[in-house]
């Protein structure tokens, strides 16, 4: 039996008022059919049936249409484009590109959003089979439809949560490496505090000693020219006079007076340099100091700037424009991370030869007194696709193994973790610019990023 022939049933009167009673063979056919009857009407799912065509018109419904959609069967047979006209547009152009399917595997099953009476889309799984008769011809199809919005409502939930555990995860990621890195800084910082104790007690005595070795230099030259002096005054003879020059002349005393002045200096000066280095070291990691304080924002990009000197100095001139800045309420040592990580980036960003300027000032915002620090380089530029993603953490666009893809995700937690904001303008092929802006007195953390 088909599914045309329960709706003709469907139609069929009362039969338990007709007048003549039924026999006992009548009865079981018309028994069989009501049994049949109840049950597709009760069931859960929308038991239909189509003609096997283009347009797909409706020939049955089942009651359970009304409870589910709000439309009466009737309706739904009636209306030639009903099926489709009430599928969700974004759903349709999937059951269109794969119905033909239908004719040659037999069956297909859909999802997709139907819309009820009440002007609601609502989640609908379709079953579809197709009915061939006995020369194997298509000769219809039937279908069942059932209401899945409440599953398609928990997997939505699954899914959102389950988008929620990867945030968590990546943020206990990113803790656990913003701990490492505090780790990583607080061994750098014992370390430069027993470097610069090791190091600062030889270069004191060295330095003292060429001091005063400048001055028994001086004094030693001193000498010799009086000695020439007292010689020019003196009878002696030609062969003494020829020894004395012939001395000098081997010694080249002239040249050694000049040089030995030269040396000296630039001793003094390399050690200098020396007592420099180590005291930006010092002053970049700041060991031990992991409290809140009012801090010089310049000497901090200036140690930092001697520290990546090695790494800047091949490949850009460094410009600095320093405005007025008060001292600001920070933990320096890591502010300081953030410039370092922004100048090497910078130096990275510039093939050959470029320039990174460093700028700095002072804004007002919302009445409260904020600074900023602007470094910008002539380099390669940041292309636009991934310019919301460079402070991800991970995320990296050098060689494997050139880079771990933290160092901004750092950045943007230390300035985060201040209150401060950071900025991004970027043009490919002419430079970067980043700008971070913080207040002088820490605040609620607010952290923005612009292009």
């Amino acid at each position: 039996m088909t599914l045309p022939e329960f709706e003709e049933f469907s139609e069929f009167g009362d039969f338990g008022k007709q007048s003549t009673a039924p026999s006992e063979h009548s009865a079981m056919p018309i028994l069989e059919h009501a049994r049949l009857q109840y049950l597709i009407d009760n069931t859960p799912a929308i038991i239909y049936s189509s003609v096997p065509t283009g347009d797909f018109k409706m020939t049955f419904v089942s009651s359970n249409a009304f409870n589910v959609l709000g439309y009466h069967p009737a309706e739904m047979v009636e209306d030639p484009n009903f099926w489709f006209n009430h599928i969700h547009p974004d759903d349709v152009p999937t059951i269109f590109s794969s119905l033909a399917l239908l004719f040659t595997e037999g069956h297909r099953t859909y999802e997709y959003r139907f819309l009820n009476r009440s002007g609601e889309y609502i989640w609908m799984h379709d079953m579809l089979r197709l009915i061939r008769d006995e020369h194997d011809n298509p000769l219809e199809v039937v279908g069942s439809l059932t209401d899945i919005t409440q599953r398609k409502r928990m997997e939505e939930d699954l899914h959102r949560k389950g988008e929620e555990q990867q945030l968590l995860i990546q943020q206990l990621q990113e803790a656990q490496q913003q701990l490492l890195q505090a780790e990583k800084m607080a061994s750098v910082g014992q370390l430069a505090a027993g470097v610069a104790h090791e190091i600062n007690n030889p270069v004191g005595f060295v330095n003292s000693n060429m001091s005063s070795l400048q001055n028994y230099v001086t004094t030693l030259f001193d000498v010799i020219n009086r000695y020439d002096g007292i010689f020019g005054q003196l009878a002696l003879s030609d062969e003494v006079k020829a020894m004395i020059q012939s001395i000098q002349k081997k010694a080249d005393l002239d040249y050694v007076r000049e040089d030995v002045a030269d040396l000296v200096c630039e001793s003094l000066d390399g050690l200098k340099r020396v007592k420099d280095i180590v005291q930006s070291l010092k002053d970049f990691s700041h060991a031990g100091e992991t409290e809140w304080q009012e801090a010089d924002i310049h000497q901090g990009l200036d140690s930092t700037l001697n520290i990546v000197k090695n790494e800047i100095k091949y490949k850009a001139t460094i410009d600095k424009r320093y405005g007025n800045l008060p001292r600001v309420h920070c933990v320096i040592s890591q502010l300081n991370q953030v410039f370092m990580n922004l100048l090497v980036n910078a130096s990275h960003a510039i093939k050959e030869k470029g320039i990174i300027a460093i700028s700095t000032g002072t804004e007002e915002r919302e009445g409260e007194p904020w600074v900023w620090i602007k470094i910008m380089d002539t380099g390669c530029g940041i292309p636009k696709e991934n310019l919301n993603r460079i402070f991800e953490p991970f995320f990296t666009t050098k060689p494997v193994g050139s880079g771990t893809g933290l160092g901004l995700s750092l950045a943007y937690g230390i300035i985060n973790n201040h209150g401060g904001k950071i900025n991004i303008h970027s043009v490919v092929g002419k430079g970067t610019s980043f700008t971070i802006q913080l207040p002088v007195r820490r605040q609620e953390k607010n952290v923005d990023i612009s292009q």
